[in-house]
Order: structure tokens, then sequence, then C-alpha cells
């Protein structure tokens, strides 16, 4: 079940714990320079938790500026770094020019709906 947790304004961060598999459903909008304590703290949730099978579903995320962007790097380092599989979830096109405009999409896997990145991030050691 996800957690009820305020976010900040202008995003929010439930994370949803599913057995070995933790989801963290955003919705809203990364504004650059804001919201940098509430990141960092979703960040540390998810390593307190164990939680080595990651994906982070943007759906409800119209886009990513610098902030959002450093984010997405930050849980993506923090998962890897702890032997986990993480993966983005529902990028629309926008967040998708992003991540390809950076080379993100070269690093870190994304998937059009949840079934498929829960077998991916599930199926890996």
């Amino acid at each position: 079940m996800p957690s009820m947790m305020a976010g900040s304004p202008s995003l929010r961060i439930d994370l949803d714990l599913q057995g070995p598999l933790c989801i963290l459903r955003m919705k809203g909008r990364f504004l650059t320079g804001h919201d940098l304590d509430y990141l960092r703290t979703k960040i540390e949730e998810v390593k307190n938790t164990g939680c080595r099978k990651v994906l982070a579903d943007l759906h409800e995320v119209p886009y990513l500026d610098s902030t959002g962007i450093g984010f997405v790097v930050g849980l993506y380092t923090s998962v890897k770094n702890a032997g986990g599989q993480f993966a983005l979830l529902g990028l629309n096109r926008r967040v998708r020019e992003v991540l390809e405009i950076t080379k993100l999409s070269e690093i870190i896997p994304s998937y059009e709906n949840e079934a498929l990145a829960r077998r991916a991030v599930l199926a890996s050691i």
C-alpha cells in the first residue's frame, strides 16, 4: 500500500513497497532549486528500506529539469551502489527527450508500462 506522506507543494513522491520491489510513485513538477531536502529524504527513505529493486514511476511528472535529473541520477546511483536494480517507468515524450539529450537513456533502463518494468527489475540478479 502506498505511503501517504505529504510532499512539497509542487511534487509528491509516495514509496510503494511490494515485497522485494519498491516503486516510487511521483506526481507533480520538479522545480529547479526547490524541494532539495524533500528529495534527499526520499533517497534516504529508499536506502533505509534495504530495497534493492527500485522503479521510479514518472507517469504523472510532466517534465524533468535539472533538479529532477539530479534526483533520478542520485536515486540510480544509490540503488546501483547497493548492488541493486533500478528502472524508470511511464515516461512521457518530454521526459524521454530530456533523458535522450543527457544520454541518461543509454544508462538507465525505462519501460512503457509497469508490468514490463516489474518483470525486468525482478528478473535481474
